[in-house]
């Protein structure tokens, strides 16, 4: 069985990294994380970014990027920089309302997931979306994940992040239907603790079941980077 691979989302540490970049990512390494994800770059070239990661040894477990930067001639410029970054999961971390609001618009987000998904095929890269809780609250009986998950070609990431979805009102129960019922699309997950009694509580702390949840995304999802943030 291969090793579980751990990284560290960025946005968590952003003031940090915002003071110092380099510092904040030496002293992860130093942590044992083995990646990290990206959410912003502070003002760095890709290859810079890509020769601090060397020499600490971390690899890019993905990004968080705007929707905005996937579209048009920005498409071109984002595949650019995360080629030289070696980065190959793209995930989108939220969505304009209007891109959300209905059942419709989310039929018409996910077709145009799938159309960017396809141009970013040829050069090893995958599309990906991130839910909070919103994607878990009912629009007109029909939960917006279902709706844009079933409408979304498989290569699409579906990165689950735990807390978020128990936020949105997701039995712990119902966190691992989700993993089962889109197998083998759950390449990156985010880990994150839920407690209807302490919402300061650490993984472990809560009510997921993580026993659970971390077998289904080895056997079951397809999982490469667990991510905690």
């Amino acid at each position: 069985m291969s090793k579980m691979k751990i990284a560290l989302q960025l946005w968590s540490v952003r003031e940090d990294c915002a003071r110092d970049l380099e510092g904040t990512l030496r002293a992860i390494a130093e942590m044992g994380y083995e990646g990290v994800e990206f959410a912003g770059y502070y003002g760095r070239r890709a290859r810079d970014l890509r020769k601090i990661l060397d020499d600490l040894g971390l690899e890019v477990a993905g990004t968080h990027i705007g929707i905005d930067t996937l579209l048009g001639d920005r498409l071109k410029e984002t595949v650019e920089f995360n080629r030289e970054l070696e980065n190959r999961f793209l995930i989108v971390p939220w969505l304009p309302e209007n891109m959300r609001d209905s059942e419709e618009t989310w039929l018409r987000t996910a077709r145009l997931f799938n159309e960017i998904s396809e141009r970013l095929r040829d050069e090893g890269m995958f599309l990906g979306y991130h839910n909070h809780a919103v994607e878990f609250q009912p629009i007109n009986g029909k939960i917006p994940w279902f709706i844009f998950f079933d409408a979304a070609n498989p290569e699409i990431i579906m990165q689950l992040d735990t807390g978020n979805a128990m936020h949105g009102g997701v039995s712990p129960e119902g966190v691992l239907d989700i993993i089962r019922r889109y197998p083998g699309r759950a390449k990156s997950v985010h880990l994150k603790e839920f407690s209807s009694r302490d919402e300061r509580a650490l993984i472990g702390e809560g009510e997921m079941m993580w026993k659970d949840f971390i077998e289904l995304c080895k056997t079951v999802g397809g999982t490469e980077w667990y991510i905690i943030e």
